[in-house]
């Protein structure tokens, strides 16, 4: 906000929500004070109408981590617990990697309020992500929730096969015929009373946790299985003691394996699920603990959160070096394959900029602290991970609409099959209850709610391995659908550091045009203008300070050089401004166009002198990656703002058919608007030097290089190395992940819909097939392992493109 006009809009914006019944802004202090009605408006409704009307609201995002979730009716929970939060504006909780990505303002909400709804709700808050103390604290507590569980189930597997054998063993010749005068269903006892504390002792998680859900009125796969072991045990004590039903009611070892075999589906997929992270857990272990910091002479050792922007740092061989900076004195090599992906040291040197997480490899270095702490580049990688490893594509809400109708329909199914089989098909009881029993516990809402987050976070921690960031599981999907990919020129086919190949002067000396011109340019940070200054450094002309300078972006500059006017631009450049060329300068510049090289046109004083022909070179992968392009099935477009002749001279060795030239980097997100206006679904890479609005136009915008802050901020996909097939392998490996979540998914549905009808005893009356409870859970536990195991083979997966790298020798990458 600027000015009283700014408060009124946004004023007028919120004033409009019904629902709203007083609104003030104040521009001071650049708050809005809003009394509204909770029961018709939310916070994220009165944020919108500020965003609409062309401001936007300060929020603070936090990563909570969250122990006890077993399934997607968890989540469910938990993002209604936290959602219902006065001030919570958005809340996304990942199963896979147990955190919960809260959109929030602080003016309002705290962590602590957040901490309070989440253990209310019956799970433990853990913390937040990004804790120094907190990857310790994460794995003593997977440890010990492990080491319960194990000792579960070896409870539970010692004392069901104890009961199954005690079942064939004379009992009244082992006990002394005293104890057994009078005492009916002598067997039953004796096993009620072996498997009741194994059975508590097994079961209670369970039942600890479906009593939760109930209490926060939900229905979760532990009320299920709760319901499923506790009618095999109850009915079993009621056909003990001959209430309502018979001795034959002996579910005791049945009931105790299954608990067991629950608790052991628990385990292995908390196994599994652990290894989903290992990506992020890598990135984590980069961040060094300590660092040596130069104070008057002495070096004194400190916590890395100690160090500030400004301290000047040691980093000795073999250390991590603690902060993103700048030498200042000696000479390394440093590993940089975990921000770059290039396996080959990079030479570090006073002026050198330096990236914390990085490998110090042979010598000492001091360098002065830039960005700490969250500030860094590492940091930042981390938590744009992080973040899309929490985002949900369109293609799992599809499965949580399934969740949200999946436990009442197996209820619904579990009581129709006793009902049929009892009242219908006149079974037995013992066989009625085996079925509803064996319903409850064989289906898996687990798989279903695993079936997305596991391979998100498995695929994008894999893309972090690669120097492949992809931001959301929003850009998975996008890539999966691509129609066209269009590459912006300079530094992204080409290498981005031009050279001036030939010069033609009419009428004044080459020397003294190129030294006007370069001087011209100098102020200028684009790449052609480079080219040329670095021409005139070449030839040793010293250059004159410019005034006056205007930079038109797409077309040229302006300048006043030693008390003459320049200009140095392409053809709209001096159209615009009136200046007409010579015909010889004109067929000169278009011999170096039809050559695929840039033509500079030069004016002195109003009179064009001259042109200087600029060429770049196609990176070294361009050609292959466009090749590969093209055989996956993808249009090729480039957008430049060099001429059509120009353009078309790079475009046609690479098969590139469609070329837009003469294209103003303001309206390169018009043209990919244009290609939408088509049908067609666009990715745009680009380096992000005049980008940034055609990234983000674009369905997938692909920022290479690292390119620039911007680019980073707007691109969907951002490539930590400066390579087209990384652009390639992004592609390939969005689709493979999308097209692991369907093959999950459908795992996922194939399974419940196979095995449920079995366990309700479809096949009995044709081939006498039927579920035993213990072998419904063990299948249970069997559809979780299997869907999160095949999200870990993911993990395994290397892009095609990544095969064709030209001299690479085991790259790793982030």
């Amino acid at each position: 906000m600027v000015c009283a006009a700014c408060s009124a809009a946004i004023e007028k914006s919120l004033q409009r929500l019904d629902g709203v019944a007083e609104a003030s802004v104040n521009l001071g202090s650049e708050t809005a004070s809003v009394v509204y009605d909770p029961e018709r408006l939310r916070l994220s409704d009165l944020e919108r109408a500020v965003r609409d009307a062309g401001y936007d609201v300060i929020d603070e995002k936090a990563v909570l981590r969250i122990g006890g979730m077993v399934c997607a009716m968890c989540v469910a929970a938990l993002e209604k617990a936290l959602r219902n939060l006065d001030g919570v504006v958005d809340v996304r909780v990942n199963l896979a990697s147990e955190k919960a990505y809260v959109t929030y303002n602080p003016g309002m909400v705290g962590l602590d309020e957040m901490k309070k709804a989440v253990e209310d709700t019956g799970y433990q808050y853990l913390g937040l992500a990004g804790e120094e103390a907190l990857p310790e604290r994460e794995r003593e507590t997977f440890e010990k929730e492990q080491a319960n569980r194990k000792r579960r189930i070896i409870a539970g597997f010692a004392a069901s096969i104890f009961l199954m054998a005690i079942m064939y063993l004379p009992v009244h010749e082992i006990l002394p015929m005293r104890l057994l005068m009078g005492i009916p269903n002598l067997m039953g006892l004796f096993m009620l009373v072996v498997s009741l504390p194994v059975f508590v002792y097994v079961s209670r998680p369970i039942f600890q946790a479906a009593l939760r859900a109930l209490q926060n009125r939900s229905l979760d796969m532990d009320v299920m299985y709760g319901m499923g072991i506790g009618v095999a045990y109850g009915s079993s004590i009621l056909g003990t003691f001959g209430i309502v039903l018979t001795p034959d009611f002996m579910f005791y070892e049945t009931a105790v394996m299954l608990a067991a075999f629950l608790t052991l589906g628990r385990y292995l997929e908390a196994g599994a699920k652990g290894r989903t992270s290992e990506a992020i857990k890598k990135l984590i272990g980069l961040q060094p603990r300590t660092a040596t910091v130069l104070k008057d002479g002495r070096e004194v050792e400190v916590s890395v959160e100690e160090v500030a922007a400004g301290d000047l740092l040691l980093v000795r061989p073999g250390e991590r070096i603690a902060a993103d900076g700048i030498v200042q004195e000696g000479e390394s090599y440093v590993d940089e394959s975990m921000i770059t992906g290039e396996s080959l040291p990079v030479l570090k040197r006073p002026g050198s900029p330096v990236v914390g997480g990085t490998l110090n490899k042979n010598g000492s270095l001091q360098f002065s602290a830039t960005r700490v702490g969250r500030d860094t580049v590492l940091a930042g990688i981390i938590s744009l991970v992080e973040e899309a490893q929490g985002s949900r594509p369109a293609v799992q809400r599809i499965a949580d609409r399934a969740v949200a109708y999946f436990i009442p329909a197996i209820i619904t199914i579990a009581a129709a099959s006793f009902a049929y089989w009892y009242f219908v098909a006149n079974s037995t009881l013992l066989f009625s209850v085996t079925a509803l029993i064996s319903v409850l516990v064989v289906a898996c809402p687990c798989a279903l709610g695993l079936a997305t987050p596991t391979a998100i976070t498995v695929g994008i921690g894999r893309g972090a391995e690669l120097g492949i960031l992809i931001k959301s599981g929003e850009a998975l999907e996008a890539s999966e659908k691509l129609d066209v990919v269009a590459f912006d020129k300079t530094g992204t086919l080409t290498v981005g550091r031009p050279d001036v190949t030939d010069i033609f002067a009419s009428g004044v000396d080459e020397e003294q045009m190129l030294r006007l011109a370069a001087s011209a340019e100098r102020p200028s940070e684009h790449p052609l203008a480079e080219a040329v200054v670095r021409r005139a450094e070449e030839r040793g002309l010293a250059l004159i300070q410019a005034a006056d300078f205007e930079a038109r972006p797409g077309k040229g500059v302006l300048a006043r050089v030693d008390g003459r006017s320049i200009v140095a631009g392409n053809r709209m450049l001096f159209s615009e401004i009136g200046i007409e060329a010579a015909p010889e300068i004109l067929e000169r510049a278009a011999v170096y166009e039809a050559q695929g090289r840039t033509a500079m046109l030069v004016a002195i004083d109003g009179r064009a002198c001259g042109v200087l022909a600029i060429s770049d070179h196609l990176k070294a992968s361009a050609e292959q990656a466009v090749s590969l392009l093209g055989r996956m099935g993808l249009s090729l477009v480039m957008i430049t703002g060099d001429n059509a002749e120009s353009a078309a001279a790079v475009a046609r060795p690479l098969g590139i058919e469609r070329v837009l030239a003469q294209v103003l980097p303001e309206d390169k997100s018009g043209e990919v608007r244009r290609l939408q206006q088509e049908g067609l679904h666009v990715a745009f890479v680009g380096d992000g030097i005049n980008d940034a609005p055609a990234l983000a136009q674009a369905d997938v915008g692909i920022a290479i290089g690292s390119g620039t802050d911007v680019a980073i901020e707007t691109g969907d996909i951002v490539l930590m190395k400066d390579d087209l097939l990384d652009a390639v392998a992004a592609i390939q490996l969005a689709r493979k992940v999308i097209s692991r979540i369907k093959l999950n998914i459908f795992w996922a549905f194939a399974y419940n819909a196979a095995l449920v009808p079995v366990a309700a005893g479809v096949l009995y009356p044709i081939y006498g097939i039927t579920f035993r409870p213990e072998l419904a859970g063990l299948a249970m536990a069997a559809s979780s392992v299997t869907v999160i195991s095949l999200s870990l083979l993911l993990k395994r997966y290397i892009p095609p493109a990544l095969r064709y790298r030209i001299g690479d020798s085991g790259r790793t990458g982030v």
